[in-house]
């Protein structure tokens, strides 16, 4: 995100700032944990000089600092681009996202375990969290929906070190077809571990929380996982964003968090052109993307925003861990 947000400023800054201004980035560290997030939110919250948020990345951290952001004579945007609980953007109309919800992400793996996967029968561990428990949810709902079964759902806490115990039953009851992680990269890795030490050979399928597993090499292979952004979309834009991304990290590629905090930045940047820098004037103009105002067309596809602010028509890909780097399912 960080690296995203700044290859925007100094993208915008090069180009001679918004409307002659230079935009700053000043960057919080939540640690993912809820108490530090309100504390960041209130110290963004009250400081004059910020007129726009990108963040939080983590659904629980983004959820906490949403009643900060919308609160006091003064609130503030706050655009997040990878916070995927569909409960972020109630507390307030200063709370947008940039990504699919997990109602789209738990859908579009449940549909994706029936027709590609051809899997009937699912075993789901969970991390026990806002996302964790969000996007099993949505997944269970429709996987139940296209007549599928879910045999087993087993709660992992955050900060478990052994899930052997689940599996071992998994391995010794034989009906499932696929194993849904419904958690973060942290998960997923003690969950692969375990996977390959028991000699379980199901496919795994996880949501947009295991981005950077690919960089896990042979323990992550042939995972399957969701996104709202995946490099190897087509387009100028996304090709310049590769580019630049790649000259900034010494050849790494983005993910769905680094190109939403990209494309956050470029509509703050777009907010603030048409209605000046003034926190309710951004916040108004952001409301009338896709309306009033042009769908925003970034890196991550076309954006405009309902009434939550939301992105209701996002598209969800789906990919596929090979050789170190996450590619299109579809085109294996």
């Amino acid at each position: 995100m960080k690296i995203g947000a700044e290859l925007a400023v100094n993208e915008i800054n090069a180009a001679g700032g918004v409307g002659g201004r230079r935009l700053e980035l000043d960057t919080q560290d939540d640690s993912a944990q809820a108490g530090r997030a309100i504390a960041v939110a209130t110290t963004l919250h009250d400081d004059p000089r910020v007129v726009a948020v990108v963040g939080h990345l983590t659904s629980g951290a983004a959820i906490a600092a949403a009643d900060i952001y919308n609160g006091g004579p003064d609130p503030v945007v706050a655009l997040s681009p990878s916070a995927s609980n569909p409960e972020l953007t109630t507390p307030g109309g200063y709370t947008f996202r940039v990504c699919a919800t997990d109602l789209a992400h738990g859908t579009a793996l449940a549909r994706f375990a029936i027709e590609r996967l051809k899997a009937r029968r699912a075993a789901v561990l969970y991390l026990d969290d806002d996302y964790g428990r969000g996007i099993l949810g949505t997944f269970a709902d429709e996987f139940r929906r296209l007549e599928g079964t879910i045999i087993a759902m087993d709660p992992v806490l955050p900060g478990a070190e052994d899930v052997t115990p689940y599996l071992e039953f998994l391995r010794a009851d034989g009906r499932a077809q696929v194993l849904m992680v419904a958690g973060d990269r942290a998960t997923a890795e003690l969950v692969l571990r375990a996977v390959r030490a028991q000699g379980i050979t199901l496919p795994v399928i996880g949501g947009d929380a295991l981005a950077g597993i690919e960089a896990d090499g042979a323990l992550a292979e042939g995972v399957y996982l969701t996104s709202s952004y995946l490099p190897d979309a087509p387009g100028a834009r996304n090709a310049a964003f590769l580019r630049a991304y790649a000259a900034a990290t010494g050849g790494q590629r983005p993910d769905h968090r680094g190109a939403g905090a990209y494309d956050a930045v470029y509509l703050i940047a777009d907010a603030i052109r048409s209605a000046g820098p003034r926190r309710a004037a951004i916040r108004a103009a952001l409301a009338e993307v896709g309306r009033s105002r042009p769908a925003f067309d970034g890196v991550t596809g076309r954006i405009t925003f309902d009434d939550r602010g939301d992105v209701p028509d996002k598209t969800v890909l789906v990919g596929l861990v090979r050789g170190g780097r996450i590619v299109p399912a579809a085109a294996q």
